[in-house]
């Protein structure tokens, strides 16, 4: 089972933008999906965008479609998962997590067999 790191949180204010960054215990050697979800206290957990590690084919919830990006990056010593976000929101805050699964065009947390420990992100002027 792959290791997912997430990094990059922090205070932002609103409007912002803030680039998050998931790194993989290894390089993934079969055809994985890579995801970002959210969760605030209470809530379950939403999903935010995801991408075929070995087509670059990404898609997106509606409600970040615009703001946010996902992309992978194959070049470093262990994959790594991004994600811009934009022009960032109060209701933005909450804890990110990427995870990983070998599912097609997964998009709940069920699919998921890899997460990690999540990073927070606050947005606050």
């Amino acid at each position: 089972q792959v290791q997912l790191v997430e990094s990059g949180g922090g205070l932002v204010r609103p409007g912002d933008s803030l680039t998050l960054s998931c790194t993989a215990s290894r390089h993934f050697d079969t055809a994985y999906t890579l995801a970002w979800f959210r969760q605030t206290p209470g809530k379950e957990r939403e999903f935010l965008a995801g991408i075929s590690w070995t087509t670059g084919a990404a898609y997106y919830a509606d409600s970040v479609k615009g703001r946010f990006t996902v992309s992978r990056d194959r070049d470093n010593a262990n994959d790594e998962l991004l994600l811009q976000m934009d022009d960032m929101k109060p209701e933005d805050t909450a804890a990110y997590y990427c995870a990983a699964t070998t599912r097609f065009y997964a998009y709940t947390p069920d699919d998921f067999t890899s997460w990690g420990q999540g990073t927070q992100v606050t947005v606050s002027s």
